[in-house]
């Protein structure tokens, strides 16, 4: 009988050990300065988009060719809907 009682306070001393132990590894971890957190680039610009007069493509608008008004995506297209 006292070695069965033996083994279960073994146990249960060995539970709240490790209980212990993970509890004050999520707090630590809960509680990181802003220093030590991981650095994350800034978000990237947004930019306009237009789509090509002669295909529908969508493209950024800084790439867009300007002719007639329209906006083309390649210097090919300009002439092929002018005409």
């Amino acid at each position: 009988m006292s070695r069965a009682l033996f083994w279960i306070l073994l146990a249960l001393l060995i539970y709240f050990a490790v209980r212990s132990k993970l509890r004050a590894a999520r707090k630590q971890q809960m509680h990181v300065p802003p220093q030590q957190q991981p650095y994350a680039p800034p978000p990237a610009a947004i930019e306009n988009m237009t789509s090509c007069a002669e295909c529908g493509l969508h493209f950024p608008a800084s790439e867009a060719l300007h002719a007639g008004g329209h906006d083309y995506c390649s210097s090919a297209h300009v002439p092929a809907h002018l005409r």
